[in-house]
């Protein structure tokens, strides 16, 4: 088994998808008004409308921006670098500056427009920069 993609259903894709572009500095791929995708090497950010949940059982499958306990994490070279280019964009969002995380990760965390908590992190011990080397 191969964990390939996380998705976010919003009432507002558009936003979300420029929102991701500007967070990763990657390009989506809108397919539909109502699908996108942000490709990455290491996974899929998909981001769908709340129409698509027809396709998955009806409305009552998911709700937009009612996450409470998914975090959405990108590895970054140097969340410092990023969070000194994206200040300006969280500043109405930010959780967190740039922290020493406990098991070794420094860790920017701040919202999404829909309220979904993202982390982008930089491996800082030894430990922790092993365990993701080669991954960036």
């Amino acid at each position: 088994m191969n964990l390939v993609s996380i998705r976010i259903i919003t009432e507002d894709v558009a936003r979300l998808v420029s929102f991701y572009e500007k967070v990763t500095g990657l390009p989506a791929i809108q397919f539909t008004p109502d699908f996108a995708e942000i490709q990455s090497p290491g996974g899929t950010l998909a981001i769908g409308s709340t129409r698509t949940l027809q396709f998955f059982g009806g409305d009552e499958v998911a709700t937009a921006a009612q996450n409470k306990s998914v975090i959405i994490e990108f590895l970054v070279k140097d969340v410092e670098q990023d969070y000194e280019r994206l200040k300006e964009n969280l500043k109405d969002s930010l959780v967190q500056h740039p922290t020493q995380m406990p098991w070794g990760n420094k860790s920017l965390l701040f919202c999404d427009p829909d309220g979904n908590l993202v982390n982008l992190f930089t491996p800082a011990t030894p430990e922790a920069i092993k365990k993701f080397e080669g991954k960036i």
